[in-house]
């Protein structure tokens, strides 16, 4: 099977994001800045770098300010540009290529991952997509996490799945490949088991927010029905395609930050101002004293 070119990327964002409430009532999750860009655009960013075209993103009830954050903004970049405020205009334009397309749809139900990505099977049509979970952010250590994977899928075409490895204790929170090592990064798939209990995980190679899919992914999404959590499982859909075409796993060289957790977005917050260019030598700096700031009182 030859490597079909991947052009559109399918961003699942109609989450509510109820782990940060109160900040998230009112305002997407994905828009939660890590240093100066909200999560959505670092997502974007590794979409378009992989070769992303067509940005799709999967919304629902107050996520507009994902629409407006790629939209344009022409009153902005009147003020910046009277002001001579070039730098900062440049990042406002810049923002999305003016060559990519961002498409939004809304996702009428919270019916799970599955349901969110079938919901892009009108723009998506017959051809190979990316998904990607903005909530995990990966730094690829200079090379985006997904064009690693395109990298490895022109070698081996069918559906990828960026993996790592887990603590063992922890196979129920991710979905888990029971696989074969078949040398580099690659693990061909036998298997996919969702949010296994440790006893019962075929591994600890757990799937994170970084797929490479073929069409007959997506049209099994219409069939495979509610799996776990009554909701409809992106990882059933990948798993019932495994006797008709290869899935691979790929072992991503980076770091994943889990930015759906407070402790993971903080995480993410230093690591990515300590490689900011404005800010890594003051804000290293700070750190090494070893100095923290002093405990918020009640407010009183």
């Amino acid at each position: 099977m030859k490597a079909q070119r991947i052009r559109k990327a399918v961003f699942p964002v109609a989450g509510l994001g109820t782990r940060f409430l109160p900040a998230t009532k009112a305002s997407p999750k994905e828009m939660l800045p890590v240093v100066d860009k909200p999560l959505i655009q670092y997502a974007v960013e590794e979409a378009v770098a992989a070769g992303a075209e067509y940005l799709i993103f999967v919304t629902g009830r107050n996520k507009r300010a994902i629409e407006d954050h790629f939209d344009r903004a022409p009153e902005l970049e009147a003020t910046l540009e009277e002001r001579g405020k070039t730098e900062q205009l440049k990042l406002v334009q810049d923002i999305v290529p003016p060559e990519v397309a961002c498409i939004h749809i809304r996702q009428p139900e919270a019916l799970g991952l599955g349901h969110a990505v079938s919901c892009a099977e009108p723009v998506i049509g017959d051809e190979p997509f990316f998904v990607i979970l903005a909530d995990d952010l990966i730094d690829g250590n200079g090379r985006y996490c997904l064009r690693q994977m395109v990298d490895a899928y022109e070698k081996e075409p069918g559906s990828m799945l960026a993996v790592q490895r887990v603590n063992p204790k922890r196979t129920a929170s991710y979905g888990v490949l029971d696989a074969d090592d078949i040398g580099g990064s690659l693990h061909r798939v036998r298997g996919m088991v969702e949010k296994p209990a440790p006893e019962q995980a075929p591994s600890n190679l757990a799937v994170v927010g970084r797929y490479i899919l073929t069409p007959a992914v997506l049209r099994k999404l219409h069939s495979v029905g509610r799996g776990a959590g009554g909701e409809i499982q992106l990882t059933d859909a990948i798993a019932s395609v495994i006797d008709d075409e290869p899935v691979f796993g790929y072992e991503f060289d980076g770091t994943r930050y889990d930015c759906g957790s407070k402790l993971g977005y903080l995480k993410a917050t230093v690591a990515f101002a300590l490689q900011h260019a404005e800010l890594a030598d003051s804000f290293g700096q700070w750190l090494d004293t070893g100095h923290r700031p002093p405990q918020p009182g009640n407010g009183n």
